[in-house]
């Protein structure tokens, strides 16, 4: 199993390019189970999660091929509708194939995800949608399974007790593209991955007016055609690495992104006193003296401040002068990272939803473990800020979502090193 020993170095500098977003590219590739017809799917990044839902999609009969790096092309002319355990178990996001399997088969049997680190993350909503759609969902075995012979356009809520629901939304979408009549999804998940979702639908001649709003209505045609689309850039590896550089009091430009993006993320940071130049397609973070301000925020659903970033910006935080207090209304238990921080010397404690952190924390290198995608990011920026080395264990979820990563920090100026546990000192290797 590998891990990652990253050595304090001091400033980061120089540009970094942004990849493809994880959380666009997945329920496009589901997306493109619709059509019988080929669709190419352009600025893939090279993930396991990636790798996982293609598994999938070969399994229930699609033909995906990568022509070459970044690329792919999928041929959806024939499927089956039964998405086994043993795939589904391996990345909860594979729940997105449910819409798409219900639109183009009229049925669908699918394992229901496994349980989530940071907290619950149920498909309830998912469930309710496709039950307003008038489809038959019954739950049996630890399978989800759908008739939708019946299908057809309804108005559907989609609101839930944290707001709305990216994935469901996704699988509501897709589902009534297909659906006869006209279905109009209320309380909208609104993240720039749903926009980016609709427009390729709407390549693929799918009706859908609202895009980018709450309310989205979408009108169900008979068939979708093929088409190519590019995924959009990834605002959570954006933002990693404009908190990188702000941790290391580096200067670097982050490309291939738009700001509009991450406004939240930047209007915090701005607040916060860190300097920022914003360009059409790129953000550069620049070195400052002195201290940046301690913050108190809340996540919330898009167009509030991410929850993908509550970590990375927990990590920046022991840096800053004073008391910043971060409370997550998104997922319970999203701070698994909070006590391997401790391990490198940040103070902070935990009080209900919220982490309190009394910055300025002198952290040095230690012995940590990934707990969850997000967390491992965290840990990396903490390791850069630190004194010695600090050894990452379990970087497997780091990869779920960050392409290239080390490569792309290293030639920044970030001392990172991808190695086997085996050459870890055994005494800080965990149970």
């Amino acid at each position: 199993m590998d891990v990652f020993r990253v050595t304090g170095n001091g400033p980061l500098r120089g540009k970094v390019a942004v990849s493809g977003a994880k959380n666009a590219a997945l329920p496009l590739l589901a997306a493109s189970l619709l059509s019988a017809d080929p669709v190419r799917l352009r600025n893939v990044p090279d993930l396991s999660d990636i790798r996982f839902m293609i598994e999938i999609m070969r399994h229930i009969g699609a033909k995906v091929i990568q022509t070459e790096p970044g690329i792919w092309e999928i041929h959806a002319q024939e499927l089956t509708h039964i998405a086994p355990y043993e795939l589904v178990r391996k990345m909860r996001a594979s729940v997105c194939l449910l819409g798409p399997l219900v639109a183009r088969l009229r049925k669908a049997e699918i394992s229901i995800p496994g349980g989530c680190v940071i907290g619950p993350r149920p498909i309830d909503l998912h469930l309710k949608g496709l039950r307003k759609l008038n489809c038959k969902v019954s739950i049996d075995r630890g399978y989800v399974h759908v008739d939708a012979a019946k299908i057809e356009g309804s108005p559907i809520f989609l609101g839930g007790r944290n707001g709305s629901t990216v994935t469901g939304t996704a699988n509501i979408i897709m589902a009534s593209t297909l659906a006869p009549g006209q279905t109009r999804i209320e309380c909208a998940a609104c993240e720039p991955e749903i926009i980016d979702l609709c427009h390729m639908l709407v390549k693929m001649g799918a009706q859908i007016e609202g895009i980018g709003s709450p309310e989205l209505t979408v009108t169900g045609v008979d068939t979708l055609n093929g088409c190519t689309h590019s995924v959009i850039a990834d605002r959570i590896e954006a933002g990693t690495f404009i908190a990188a550089a702000a941790i290391t009091r580096g200067d670097v430009t982050v490309t291939g992104i738009a700001p509009k993006l991450l406004s939240a993320f930047l209007d915090t940071l701005e607040e916060a006193g860190l300097p920022i130049e914003l360009g059409a397609d790129f953000i550069r973070i620049l070195p400052y003296t002195g201290s940046l301000q301690p913050v108190d925020l809340i996540t919330l659903p898009h167009p509030g401040f991410p929850t993908d970033l509550q970590a990375q910006l927990c990590a920046l935080m022991t840096q800053i002068e004073g008391l910043s207090i971060i409370t997550e209304r998104i997922y319970p238990n999203r701070f698994m990272h909070v006590p391997e921080l401790q391990r490198m010397g940040a103070e902070i404690a935990i009080e209900g939803p919220s982490a309190i952190i009394t910055g300025a924390s002198q952290l040095s290198g230690a012995p940590v473990m990934a707990s969850d995608l997000r967390a491992s990011a965290a840990l990396v920026l903490a390791a850069l800020a630190a004194t010695g080395d600090t050894w990452i264990q379990r970087i497997y979820h780091l990869d779920r979502g960050y392409d290239q990563f080390e490569q792309k920090l290293s030639a920044i100026g970030g001392h990172i090193e991808r190695l086997s546990d085996t050459v870890m000192p055994k005494e800080l290797l965990a149970e």
